[in-house]
């Protein structure tokens, strides 16, 4: 369990350094970048397929829905759990106190403490999954939310493909 907390924390730390260097690539322009149509469509055996096209950045934004609110992720194969930032998961009721601070995840500023959290139900473009582990990070951390793995890993299947993302149920 060690290991895969460990594991966790090195993922996020270099999803969050991918963000910012993205970020900072990113022209003055660039930052008011509008979200791009998402294509949902069914996928083979009566399953939901969401194709997500790559933003101006080169990344593939989303819009998923927590307790029914919306909320923007990166998808960030390269992260092993969701994490969201402070101002965002307070929307959802995400407060964790000061000793919820408690595992260390490493960013491109450095080794910062974050909390884990459960989201009961996360809904990305009708593809709903349940029971999603997750971390909250201090907005000064983390300035997108990642959709990592502990969401993607339980869909049946999500590949990079014809310059989109494809997220399959």
């Amino acid at each position: 369990m060690r290991n895969i907390v460990i594991f966790a924390v090195v993922m996020i730390g270099l999803g969050t350094f991918m963000a910012q260097l993205a970020d900072k690539m990113s022209s003055a322009s660039a930052t008011s970048v509008p979200r791009t149509t998402i294509a949902l469509a069914t996928a083979p055996a009566g399953g939901r397929s969401l194709n997500i096209p790559r933003d101006g950045r080169g990344h593939f934004q989303t819009e998923g829905r927590i307790d029914g609110q919306r909320i923007g992720f990166m998808i960030d194969t390269g992260a092993s759990v969701v994490a969201l930032n402070e101002t965002s998961a307070a929307r959802f009721g995400l407060r964790p106190s000061r000793g919820d601070y408690n595992a260390n995840v490493t960013t491109a500023n450095g080794t910062i403490k974050a909390a884990r959290t459960r989201i009961a139900m996360l809904d990305v473009g009708g593809l709903i999954v349940r029971d999603v582990d997750a971390m909250v990070l201090p907005d000064e951390a983390l300035s997108e939310n990642l959709l990592g793995l502990s969401f993607l890993s339980k869909l049946r299947r999500f590949e990079y493909a014809n310059g989109q993302m494809v997220l399959e149920q």
